[in-house]
């Protein structure tokens, strides 16, 4: 079942990992199993046992019956648990489904919802203007770029 996981390290076995994982981990005041992995970052996932991350190698020793082709999801929304009662596995999809949603973009503008799925756009409609721009301003600029190395000049194109 071990050598399903991705990034695992073969030395490994269930038992052996099983006390790695706990060694490495902390209960927390909201009931979370909270697992110390490599590096200073807490709060992301953490990658442990090579590089695998914590909470998919916590679902296969713990858990168990590991299918590689879904995605383990964590019910409570923190990243570093490794709590078992908090993970399930769930496809892509609805991994993608469950997340929470900003309301705002990360500029600060209000998202709309979209209708043809009743969550918030990817880019709000500010952004995705403000983009346009600046893309238009660099397509300008490239082609008068390449218009002064052959040495043509707008006027030559104004009628």
């Amino acid at each position: 079942m071990l050598s399903r996981v991705n990034g695992l390290s073969r030395r490994y076995t269930e038992e052996t990992l099983r006390l790695h994982l706990l060694e490495r981990s902390a209960r927390s005041d909201d009931g979370c199993l909270i697992v110390r992995g490599y590096g200073r970052q807490r709060g992301i996932y953490q990658k442990i046992a090579g590089r695998a991350w914590a909470h998919i190698a916590s679902y296969a020793v713990f858990v168990g019956d590991y299918d590689p082709a879904l995605d383990v999801d964590h019910l409570c929304n923190v990243k570093d648990c490794i709590e078992p009662t908090h993970l399930r596995q769930v496809s892509r999809a609805e991994n993608c489904r469950s997340r929470p949603q900003q309301p705002q973009c990360r500029n600060g503008h209000d998202r709309e919802i979209d209708t043809s799925t009743g969550r918030y756009r990817k880019m709000c409609r500010a952004c995705n203007r403000e983009a346009q721009r600046r893309w238009r301003e660099r397509q300008a600029a490239e082609v008068a770029r390449a218009r002064a190395a052959v040495g043509v000049t707008q006027a030559a194109y104004d009628f």
